[in-house]
């Protein structure tokens, strides 16, 4: 039993710092740009004040929703939520193109910001990145196994620190080590599409848990902690990871095919 939780909480785990690492990218390549007027000096105490905004605002984040993940109507929320974003960043990738967003981006940086009013900016974009990791980590983290750890919240201790640990390594990725996950989205652009369709896929299982919760009862309970959930879900998530860096290869290899 102790390695069967071993195993869910370190796959959980990997799969929260991947995911982590490839929205910290997008997220590092906005706050670049809302930097990138200021002077060398100011820009980098503009992001190192957003990292430590952003260890206070997670943290406090992840404490609130822990406190109200147990009511199915705040998770039935976040499932939508989650759903969302991943229907309207995949909408705007495909439809409008990514042209449209980085036009409209330069537009909105004409207009300087002076250093505090960017360092506001950056931790309400914190706040934004805060919000929609915490909700996708706490929904993977719902339906783990108990643990012997205190209860935090309405979360058993062990999901508390795993989300805690995603969360912290993910802001640790978007500060450092972004520009590797941003060459990487470069070579294979199929990654950034594939974590947005997991983050659609992880709503989805909220959805699942929020359908077996008690008070609702239209699933039965049991399935959103069932064996065979969790291998399809698993299933269906490392298939979008695999799709999304295999089909990057093939664009590229048609691009290249193209421009010979």
């Amino acid at each position: 039993m102790e390695f069967q939780l071993l195993f869910e909480y370190g796959w959980v785990l990997i799969v929260l710092v991947l995911l982590e690492g490839v929205l910290a990218a997008d997220n590092a390549l906005v706050l670049a740009v809302m930097v990138k007027h200021l002077p060398e000096e100011q820009r980098k105490k503009a992001l190192f004040y957003g990292l430590a905004g952003a260890f206070v605002l997670r943290t406090g984040s992840l404490f609130i929703i822990s406190f109200l993940i147990d009511v199915w109507q705040v998770q039935a929320l976040g499932a939508a939520y989650l759903i969302f974003i991943s229907i309207n960043h995949l909408w705007k990738q495909r439809v409008k193109g990514k042209e449209d967003d980085d036009e409209d981006g330069e537009k909105k940086e004409e207009k300087k910001s002076g250093f505090w009013m960017t360092v506001f900016k950056v931790e309400l974009a914190d706040m934004a990145f805060a919000v929609d990791s915490i909700l996708a980590a706490v929904a993977l983290a719902v339906s783990l196994p108990e643990t012997p750890l205190p209860v935090i919240g309405s979360l058993d201790g062990g999901k508390f620190l795993v989300v805690l640990a995603g969360g912290m390594i993910g802001i640790i990725i978007m500060r450092f080590a972004a520009n590797k996950f941003v060459d990487l989205l470069k070579r294979k652009p199929g990654l950034e599409t594939a974590a947005f369709v997991i983050v659609g896929w992880v709503g989805v299982k909220l959805v699942i848990t929020v359908l077996a919760h008690p008070s609702l009862h239209i699933l039965p309970h049991d399935f959103a902690h069932s064996v065979l959930w969790k291998v399809i879900f698993y299933s269906v998530l490392v298939l979008i990871a695999v799709a999304g860096w295999f089909l990057s290869s093939t664009e590229e290899e048609a691009e290249h095919d193209t421009i010979s």
